[in-house]
């Protein structure tokens, strides 16, 4: 592989392999980056909603207990 790239030009190495690779596998780079970024939202919507549930319930815990000492 060395040989075939070693007579070419910097700009074939550098430009036209690159842009070659991303109209080839442009679709599932795409796909790859929508799937990760999905899960790390997904992810952030879950512990925001675990974090707003541990909130409500120390939040409910202390009330009840300071109205029992009434």
């Amino acid at each position: 592989m060395r040989e075939i790239f070693a007579g070419m030009p910097w700009w074939v190495k550098w430009v036209a392999v690159p842009v070659i690779a991303l109209v080839v596998f442009g679709g599932l780079i795409a796909s790859v980056v929508y799937f990760v970024v999905a899960l790390l939202f997904k992810a952030l919507v879950f512990v925001a909603l675990v974090a707003g549930l541990i909130y409500v319930v120390r939040k409910f815990m202390s009330s009840s207990s300071s109205r029992s000492d009434w």
